[in-house]
């Protein structure tokens, strides 16, 4: 996914208490937890910064500007900082634990500074932030809150901090056949239209294959199973927590497999050739807006990426204007299926004349 952004309003607001003088820059730098990339940090230097961020192609902007990007979340649980910046997601668990995180990432004395827009919940991560951390201040702009504590010496509350750092854990879905943990892409179910895409999945498939947007794996393992014919998968996921799900889940089917997993923008274009492609393509941002031009990013990426002849599974919601895409980048294309909202859609690379 494309991690331009017009005007992010939570990033805006969260430098606006550095920016006013609220609250000063630190001599011993910053962590920023979840960081963006975008004009706000461009307002004035932030020396010491050190930004973690798992989606690639945001921490692809950061690095751009040429911060120190960490990838992990235990990487940056290494250190304590002064001050720690957050920029909350919508999931409340997820959201939760990152919180919680932000309190053991902060020295004696420090702070945490965190926003939200209002419409994702900033009253509720504001409440929880004060839970943990004691009593918070607040400024409200760009229909955003943005909250920072008093100087800690410690957890308000260490028995819930601890209990909220658990909050995002990995831990077994579907009866035990896979792992997963808040924050992924349906991260608690196997999602309705890949279990669709699935059941349709020809058992002749055969070849070097890859799965555009693996969230935790359930395609490529869908694909491992139903298709003895794949003999080398590549996993593209932008998500590095996704990613890491993904070769738990298919740490089994390694030994008759090939499997490469790649933590990579797929709208970027892909790192090799192959026969068979499926995906569930994403259709919205950070911002939830529907974007149907990230859809049909994938589409011309899998099309570059296919051999003559090749075949890209993919399922979308029905009302998704794919079909140009699908008609420029491939010989020929079909709905195998409308079903619960979603459409199947087979497409067949040109082969060579």
């Amino acid at each position: 996914m494309c991690a331009e952004r017009s005007a992010d309003r939570p990033l805006e607001t969260l430098l606006l208490p550095l920016l006013d003088g609220h609250l000063a820059w630190p001599q011993g730098g910053a962590l920023f937890l979840r960081a963006r990339a975008g004009a706000p940090l461009l307002a004035r230097p932030w020396p010491g910064l050190v930004c973690q961020q798992s989606f690639a192609p945001d921490a692809a902007a950061l690095e751009r500007l040429q911060l120190r990007v960490l990838a992990d979340d235990q990487d940056s649980a290494a250190q304590r900082y002064p001050l720690v910046l957050v920029l909350p997601p919508r999931q409340r668990d997820e959201s939760r634990a990152l919180l919680a995180h932000a309190m053991r990432s902060t020295e004696r004395n420090g702070r945490i500074v965190a926003s939200m827009s209002n419409d994702e919940g900033a009253r509720s991560a504001e409440a929880d932030l004060e839970r943990i951390a004691g009593p918070v201040t607040t400024l409200t702009k760009n229909k955003c809150r943005v909250f920072w504590s008093a100087p800690l010496n410690g957890p308000h509350d260490a028995a819930l901090a601890d209990e909220w750092l658990q909050l995002d854990a990995v831990r077994p879905i579907a009866d035990g056949r896979f792992v997963s943990r808040p924050g992924v892409f349906a991260w608690d179910r196997l999602d309705v239209a890949s279990q669709l895409l699935a059941a349709h999945l020809p058992a002749g498939l055969a070849g070097r294959a890859a799965d555009l947007g693996a969230g935790f794996g359930y395609l490529s393992v869908e694909l491992l199973e139903r298709c003895a014919g794949i003999k080398h998968l590549d996993v593209y996921e932008a998500e590095r927590r996704a990613l890491d799900l993904a070769r738990r889940n298919l740490a089994a089917f390694e030994q008759r497999a090939t499997i490469s997993y790649c933590w990579h923008d797929v709208t970027a274009g892909l790192t090799g050739t192959y026969d068979v492609i499926v995906c569930n393509p994403p259709f919205h941002t950070h911002a939830r807006g529907d974007r149907p031009d990230i859809g049909r990013r994938f589409i011309g990426a899998a099309a570059d990426a296919l051999r003559p002849g090749g075949r890209l599974w993919l399922v979308a919601n029905r009302h998704l204007p794919y079909e140009q895409a699908l008609g420029e980048g491939f010989e020929r294309a079909r709905i195998v299926i409308q079903q619960h909202g979603f459409k199947i859609v087979e497409a067949v690379k040109a082969r060579r004349k």
